[in-house]
């Protein structure tokens, strides 16, 4: 069975967000280099995701950290 690039993304875009994370990790990843900089890059991010996890860190929502970017540059 074969899809159009169209009908293939519309497909993707149906799946839950947790499904296309998990699909847009793979893409980007088939296009790098397993590279040590990949691997290191990979590993902060599952000690981030562990560290969010366990409540030893708390997200901020994407507003309130740029603002707190902004001040900080100000």
């Amino acid at each position: 069975m074969t899809f159009s690039t169209h009908d293939l993304e519309a497909e993707v875009l149906k799946l839950p967000p947790e499904d296309r994370a998990r699909l847009l990790e793979r893409l980007i990843a088939s296009f790098e280099p397993r590279s040590s900089v990949h691997r290191a890059w990979h590993e902060l991010a599952l000690q981030r995701q562990a560290e969010v996890q366990t409540g030893k860190v708390v997200m901020a929502p994407g507003g309130a950290a740029l603002d707190r970017v902004r001040a900080r540059l100000a």
